[in-house]
């Protein structure tokens, strides 16, 4: 692999993480499937969930964003990336913030646990774990506009 190979590598795999966040916020569920590999694992132990396979991470995000958040703003930082050829690992750090649909606040800073595979369409997730490291459930002094 070239110098500029890896760049490349590492370019795609930081869109992929900045698609992720956005299609969770955007609600787009086949876009955020799209984004794994067909036998992907996607988990979430802070609320007891795990997802096996394209087919159920889609499921799963529905049901995450439709039953548990009225709305939910995500912020993805940069962290490191690991490449082996056509696989690569990497940790992604996340401020997540956003209105229950109970009316509760929730803010959360967690790490992304990430495994990542070159596909012919481009890297993608085989395995996403969301690992929580703090959380506030005190009422958000704002909310959206209007």
């Amino acid at each position: 692999m070239t110098d500029l190979q890896a760049v490349a590598d590492r370019v795609e795999i930081e869109a992929l993480r900045g698609e992720f966040a956005d299609a969770g916020m955007m609600r787009d569920y086949d876009r955020f499937a799209a984004l794994f590999t067909d036998d992907a694992v996607w988990r979430v132990p802070a609320v007891g969930a795990e997802f096996a396979g394209r087919d159920a991470i889609r499921a799963g995000i529905e049901r995450l964003l439709g039953d548990l958040w009225d709305y939910l703003v995500q912020g993805t930082h940069p962290g490191v990336v690991r490449l082996d050829g056509d696989t690569a690992t990497g940790r992604a750090y996340v401020l997540s913030f956003g209105r229950l649909g109970d009316g509760g606040s929730h803010l959360n800073y967690s790490v992304y646990h990430d495994r990542y595979r070159r596909t012919p369409d481009g890297w993608r997730f085989s395995e996403r774990v969301d690992e929580v490291l703090y959380v506030d459930t005190s009422p958000l002094a704002g909310g959206p506009p209007g």
